[in-house]
């Protein structure tokens, strides 16, 4: 027989006691208002899906996030959020202040998607499917957010912490965690206790922040004619060197470490030797030693490929290279066995999460590295396709992501 994730809320509430009282989410279903507000949460689910198709239909390309922002914004402060504003990393930030200041709990999703501009961004509906790009990623966690202060506001709920919510900039790509990195280092530096990063869909739960190392590598020379020049070092044979150079390195199965070069470019002509050539390179870990230890190799290796290039050809027109870091993710973890993560498992199982953590790289990599309490979730139904321009998400029982991260939001606000 089925029963409903509340009535299963109320069976579990034994099932969790050994969680400290003051962040056990089964001891919070004896509340009304908490009752309330997962009601309500159910209740304007087809609303924020509406919302989730409408905001994902305005376009936030990498670093042009501001006309989405402007809109969350507008959203915030209809919502009732104190103090909404927009930083100088373009982060949308208002607060709902609860019985104290602190602890100062923060919940966020990103603004940014991976997608170029001039991209279709418009959703299609085929049923319960929505298909667009960035409609689960990270258009989901957005209205998820909304959902939470929603429902927190009909049900009169007040928190005993403060809850500062947060639509960031720079989560994808070179991006950077820009927004994230501002959040810490000057918008809220000082102010941030816990922190909640709702990225992606499902109902999910990663606890480890997987670090990287970006770079842009250019290679230059005088460059000359193919034969009326030949015996000139060549800056794309020297890179050559550097990329055989990199596929060579041994690296560490556990904890897993990567390493890629993902673009390659230069050159102006078949008979001509270039006068640059230039690589992109992605370097990740979720161990900062590993990370440490492959970036270490990769510098040597660029080096070396350059000298090797320059001693075949008697360093004629010599060739250097210049590596320009362009993406820098801390690695972190949080502790399997910390309250935040504790925490977050009891609240999960409650409406079906399957108990395994994860690993990936968000936006919670940077409070992580602090060692702040973080945890990145899922943001409910079903998601395929991420990064790609056949992005869907399923929107059956997506509910339950939003009463999810409801009810963690009041575990942790205290």
């Amino acid at each position: 027989m089925h029963c409903s994730p509340l009535l299963r809320v109320i069976s579990l509430v034994s099932t969790y006691a050994a969680i400290a009282a003051a962040q056990d989410p089964a001891q919070l279903m004896q509340s009304p208002e908490i009752k309330a507000a997962l009601e309500a949460a159910k209740r304007n689910e087809a609303h924020f899906i509406d919302e989730q198709v409408r905001i994902c239909e305005i376009p936030a390309p990498p670093f042009k996030e501001q006309v989405r922002a402007e809109e969350m914004a507008r959203l915030f402060k209809q919502l009732g959020l104190d103090n909404v504003r927009i930083d100088k990393a373009g982060n949308v930030i208002g607060t709902r202040p609860g019985a104290a200041a602190r602890p100062n709990l923060v919940m966020s999703a990103h603004l940014d998607t991976v997608f170029p501009e001039g991209t279709d961004v418009k959703v299609k509906r085929e049923g319960t499917l929505l298909k667009g790009p960035g409609i689960g990623d990270d258009c989901r966690g957005l209205v998820t957010m909304l959902g939470v202060i929603r429902a927190l506001k009909e049900a009169n709920l007040k928190t005993q912490g403060t809850i500062t919510f947060v639509a960031d900039t720079g989560e994808e790509g070179l991006g950077d965690l820009r927004g994230t990195k501002n959040l810490f280092n000057d918008s809220l530096k000082g102010q941030i206790d816990k922190f909640i990063s709702i990225d992606g869909t499902g109902l999910s739960v990663t606890n480890v922040g997987v670090g990287s190392y970006r770079y842009r590598v250019t290679f230059k020379g005088p460059g000359g004619h193919s034969f009326g020049a030949f015996g000139m070092a060549n800056p794309i044979q020297a890179m050559g060197r550097a990329i055989a150079k990199i596929d060579a390195f041994e690296v560490p199965t556990n904890p897993k470490t990567t390493f890629n070069v993902g673009r390659v470019g230069g050159g102006t002509s078949v008979n001509a030797i270039p006068f640059e050539g230039w690589m992109e390179v992605d370097m990740r870990s979720s161990d900062k030693n590993s990370l440490e230890a492959v970036n270490t190799k990769f510098k040597a290796a660029v080096q070396e490929a350059v000298q090797e290039e320059n001693r075949r050809w008697n360093n004629r027109g010599p060739v250097t290279v210049s590596p320009e870091l362009v993406g820098l993710r801390p690695a972190g973890s949080t502790p399997p066995d910390s309250a935040i993560i504790q925490t977050t498992i009891a609240a999960s199982k409650i409406f079906g999460f399957d108990g395994r953590l994860r690993e990936g790289s968000t936006d919670s990599n940077v409070p992580m590295n602090l060692d702040i309490p973080a945890v990145t979730i899922g943001g409910g139904g079903m998601g395929t396709g991420a990064h790609s321009l056949n992005e869907a998400f399923d929107t059956k029982d997506s509910y339950l992501g939003t009463q999810r991260a409801l009810v963690l939001a009041v575990s942790l606000a205290r």
